[in-house]
């Protein structure tokens, strides 16, 4: 088996393994992996705009913008218009959401331990900046993939 594609098939092996356990664990709370983390996200920088949830939470747009309709909708979340971008929308807590955080972050302890634990003391270090280094080598090649096919694409 060509490295990459291991390497590929582990990772997403692991993050499916770990995104189903955070579903049954937050499915109790109506609440799934992929808005706990952004409401996590929230909870260590209020008053963001959707763009940065975008990057921070290495989601697309769309689905960070479909997440954030479904929680404002909860009362969990607030957005308003940026006071100088038009465009742009900010995004805040509100109590009700950073109650839920707080119960969710209190209810996870366990899940983020064992997921901790996983990995040796001695390796945490070489584990975390292997994995950075997967998603920035990756990142950076897919941006760059992508402004050569706008060039052709304008060269036409």
């Amino acid at each position: 088996m060509v490295r990459g594609h291991q390497l590929a098939m582990l990772l997403r092996g692991a993050y499916l393994t770990l995104h189903r356990q955070a579903q049954q664990l937050f499915a109790p709370f109506g609440v799934t992996a992929d808005q706990f983390v952004l409401l996590t996200l929230l909870a260590k920088q209020d008053g963001v705009i959707q763009q940065d949830l975008v990057r921070r939470s290495s989601s697309d747009p769309n689905t960070v913008r479909a997440i954030l309709v479904l929680l404002e909708k909860q009362g969990l979340i607030s957005r308003r218009e940026h006071e100088h971008d038009g465009r742009a929308r900010m995004v805040h807590l509100t109590s009700k959401g950073r109650r839920l955080q707080r119960l969710l972050m209190q209810q996870s302890r366990a899940f983020h331990q064992a997921v901790s634990a996983s990995v040796p003391k001695e390796h945490w270090d070489a584990v975390v900046g292997c994995l950075e280094g997967v998603r920035e080598s990756i990142s950076a090649k897919r941006t760059r993939g992508k402004s050569k096919s706008l060039v052709r694409r304008e060269e036409r």
